[in-house]
């Protein structure tokens, strides 16, 4: 592993004076206890696929039964000192913060322009009507509607450093064939957390937005995103043709590395801590 101490200050010479831009993948939010997908110590997962969610009931069903665990755990995380470094950062040339997850850290870290690519895990959508509300709205209604569950809640708590918790708010449930999924409260439409599920694309405008901020900055910083899908590495490709600094901060190897003016091999919080005082 490259030394974190010694790397960092070449870190500092690459973003000062620039006017930067930073990518953040789920690696920033583990030490807030929200584990991410294939970093080191992470368990095999089968996520939730757009097009079965949408075609089959019982997907919906078993999605929603999981999620009601998962987000009474993912919902109690709290911004890290990595989330509160890149706020600090945003006063030593740090533009916008790009995030690939959906837990909202990054603005409740104090960071004021954040793109959340794949949506928030706190907002619900309806897939008829469009209207979007509070998750913790729904929270209570599922809970009023599946009391049988009030046990598995309390004793998933117990169950969530036992990889059960997922990055995106899932986690397991192995009894869910009753569980009572709602509606739209306000058409009776098929409601879907407002997050980018895989085989889903991220709306354009989103997209567009991530890559005018690339576009008017100097320079990316990738922190805790191993890069495998194309939404995040994508701006890394854009930011290398145009010849602009990549520098990646991440546990183990990514899909970028071989863009990378500076790779550091190393976790999130400390690397940032360490940059604010460099900077």
């Amino acid at each position: 592993m490259i030394e974190t101490g010694v790397r960092v200050d070449e870190l500092a010479t690459l973003l000062r004076g620039r006017r930067w831009v930073a990518l953040t993948g789920a690696g920033i939010s583990t030490d807030s206890g929200i584990p991410d997908y294939r970093g080191a110590g992470s368990r095999p997962t089968s996520p939730i696929q757009y097009d079965d969610f949408l075609r089959s009931a019982e997907v919906r069903r078993r999605y929603w039964a999981r999620s009601l665990l998962g987000f009474r755990s993912f919902g109690r995380a709290l911004p890290n000192t990595g989330h509160r470094a890149l706020a600090t950062l945003t006063r030593r040339g740090l533009a916008t913060v790009i995030t690939q997850n959906v837990d909202g850290l990054h603005s409740a870290g104090g960071s004021p322009d954040v793109l959340e690519l794949h949506g928030r895990i706190d907002r619900v959508i309806c897939l008829d009507c469009g209207a979007v509300s509070a998750r913790t709205a729904l929270q209570r209604r599922l809970e009023a509607a599946n009391p049988g569950l009030h046990g598995s809640l309390a004793a998933g708590r117990a169950e969530m450093d036992d990889g059960r918790l997922r990055p995106d708010g899932d986690a397991v449930v192995d009894d869910w064939g009753d569980f009572v999924v709602l509606p739209c409260q306000a058409c009776g439409g098929v409601l879907k957390p407002d997050v980018v599920f895989f085989g889903e694309s991220v709306p354009r405008p989103r997209v567009a937005d991530a890559y005018a901020a690339v576009d008017a900055a100097e320079a990316l910083l990738v922190a805790g995103s191993s890069l495998t899908v194309m939404s995040g590495l994508r701006f890394v490709r854009h930011a290398a043709r145009a010849g602009k600094p990549v520098a990646i901060v991440n546990r183990g190897g990514t899909r970028g590395d071989e863009l990378a003016s500076i790779k550091l091999d190393a976790g999130c919080s400390e690397t940032l801590t360490d940059l604010v005082n460099a900077l």
